[in-house]
């Protein structure tokens, strides 16, 4: 069984290598965002969900994640995630209850990470992870967190 880090100890360098191996040579981008974000769920302490919305038809939707059920659609601009692909920025979000327009999918959320996916230069859509942990997400998490987009995007 793979050992994962957790904690303390979590090792973004390592966990994206972890990704790089089980996404080498898959062609079905929902089998790398399935591993991705199973992946990030099993490794990173204090979040309750870790999951995809790609963009499609001008919205982003739910694609694969781990946590409870989540929303479905999410309409650009609007919420966390709907800021981050408009802005094609990560936004780390603190207190998501003071979040002007935050979506709350799950009411024990209480911090958020959104980090784009860009594929040839275009959103793609965004990587989401929600904590019960108030200012769960620091410099580290969002330099380590877009390390780990930037291994996926290359197999997406």
């Amino acid at each position: 069984m793979v050992e994962y880090p957790r904690g303390e100890d979590m090792n973004y360098a390592l966990l994206s290598k972890q990704l790089e191996a089980l996404s080498d040579g898959i062609e079905y981008d929902i089998t790398v965002l399935a591993n991705a974000s199973a992946l990030l769920y099993s490794s990173l302490d204090d979040i309750n969900w870790a999951g995809f919305y790609v963009l499609k038809g001008g919205k982003l939707r739910l694609s694969a994640f781990q946590g409870k059920p989540a929303c479905t659609v999410i309409e650009i601009g609007r919420g966390v995630c709907g800021k981050c692909a408009k802005e094609m920025k990560t936004v780390r979000v603190d207190n998501v209850h003071e979040f002007e327009g935050h979506i709350a999918c799950d009411c024990t959320s209480n911090s958020e990470i959104v980090i784009p996916i860009i594929k040839d230069g275009a959103l793609y859509g965004v990587l989401d992870i929600d904590s019960p942990i108030f200012s769960r997400f620091d410099d580290e998490d969002k330099e380590g967190l877009e390390d780990f987009v930037k291994a996926l995007e290359k197999h997406i």
